[in-house]
């Protein structure tokens, strides 16, 4: 520590800080260890949060928080057998009898595989799915268009051999072409002139919680009556494989989904063929999930922090015994004891700061090498870096107190006579 005179200023208590740890390189670096990795820690568990969360509220959103939505269960041949005995699977019965019984149902979007053999156009093939649909189902996904028109109710009464294709589909189908509306798509045996190509959806996933979403930019859409009446199905197979249900604003989506349960269970003779799913459930149990991991994540990076701010007792601790001549000295010319903690404290406080902006830079790099390798969702947000750079520094100053204390209490002469 160089003798300097006191009271100094903020800007030369930081200054000396610097000094005296440049002059003990090896062991400032591997005290600011310990902070760089608390402070990495705490930004990849905050990205790796956030970017879980968001990507979470973008699955529902493809779903519909105010949505009910009704599958139909897979089963073998002889099971259908058997069960189509009491139950036809989901028809356009069921979404009648909700519309007309259930007063809190306001629309509905319906939903049947087709099953493909080949898919071309012009320019390459595909293997992409292919799906009837009612021209209610882009809007309750929440899609929008990239190019051209949505279905329409008159494209399902004329049986329009029209389709609306997913973006990969064009890029697929489609490569190097800018306009697609107009071009043909060839599935099995029947021709479709392409109305529509929509935008990417947001997410990466096709799955959340179990249920099957986000799959849209790999689709083919064609109108629902084109695909029950010009296209060959299995004749166990039930007239629709997917049901959705948007409930009113207000309503508990809960207590919908057990009405829709009721009605659904007297419809099918108590067979239950289908599943019943609640996107805002869903996503209640995802922020449930996301918490609990939350929680683990900010002990592991509290322990981090914690042992990095035991380094920094350490280090000042070493310091205040190898520089206790130099304090007796300071206290000599007049340095008071508020001067030497204060002293102290700058040089914890400066070993916190240049931790923690080496950990945030550590930890944005650290949460995109897990969003690579994991295929998670990874979002940062300021506050993430604002918070975890104030942890570091009260830890840091925390941890800097009692060395500082301990240096401001030494006698003067005693201390001038340690050698």
């Amino acid at each position: 520590m160089k003798p300097t005179l006191p009271r100094q200023q903020f800007g030369v208590l930081i200054s000396d800080a610097l000094h005296e740890l440049s002059s003990q390189k090896l062991r400032t670096f591997l005290t600011l260890l310990g902070m760089i990795f608390g402070v990495g820690a705490v930004i990849a568990m905050l990205n790796i949060g956030e970017g879980a969360e968001r990507e979470a509220l973008k699955m529902i959103d493809s779903m519909g928080v105010n949505n009910i939505i009704i599958n139909q269960r897979e089963y073998t041949k002889d099971e259908l057998v058997e069960i189509r005995e009491d139950s036809l699977g989901l028809t356009m019965g069921d979404v009648d009898a909700a519309i007309n019984t259930l007063p809190f149902v306001e629309e509905f979007s319906a939903t049947k595989i087709i099953k493909t053999f080949d898919i071309y156009s012009d320019y390459a093939k595909s293997d992409a799915q292919v799906l009837g649909v009612s021209n209610s189902y882009f809007k309750h996904a929440n899609l929008s268009l990239n190019q051209g028109r949505f279905l329409t109710p008159n494209d399902d009464i004329a049986l329009a051999q029209v389709a609306v294709i997913g973006a990969d589909t064009a890029a697929e189908l489609f490569p190097g072409q800018n306009d697609i509306i107009g071009n043909v798509v060839k599935v099995n045996h029947l021709w479709l002139t392409v109305i529509g190509v929509l935008n990417a959806p947001p997410g990466n996933k096709n799955e959340f919680q179990g249920v099957k979403i986000g799959g849209d930019r790999y689709r083919i859409f064609v109108p629902l009556s084109t695909s029950l009446k010009k296209f060959a199905h299995d004749m166990l197979a039930s007239e629709l494989d997917s049901i959705k249900l948007k409930i009113s604003e207000g309503q508990n989506p809960v207590i919908a989904a057990k009405a829709v349960s009721h009605l659904m269970q007297m419809r099918h003779n108590n067979i239950q063929d289908y599943d019943v799913v609640i996107p805002a459930e869903l996503l209640a149990q995802q922020k449930q999930t996301q918490q609990i991991f939350n929680i683990v994540m900010a002990c592991v990076a509290g322990i981090s922090l914690l042992v990095g701010g035991i380094g920094i007792m350490n280090i000042m601790l070493a310091n205040v015994m190898e520089r206790t001549t130099e304090i007796g000295l300071l206290r000599a010319v007049g340095a008071t004891q508020q001067d030497i903690r204060l002293q102290f404290l700058a040089e914890s406080f400066t070993i916190s700061v240049l931790g923690g902006i080496l950990g945030i830079v550590f930890g944005l790099a650290l949460s995109e090498i897990i969003g690579f390798y994991s295929d998670w969702a990874v979002s940062w947000s300021l506050t993430a870096i604002l918070l975890s750079l104030s942890i570091c520094l009260l830890v840091g100053v925390g941890f800097g107190v009692f060395p500082a204390i301990k240096a401001s209490k030494l006698n003067p002469i005693e201390a001038l006579h340690s050698d």
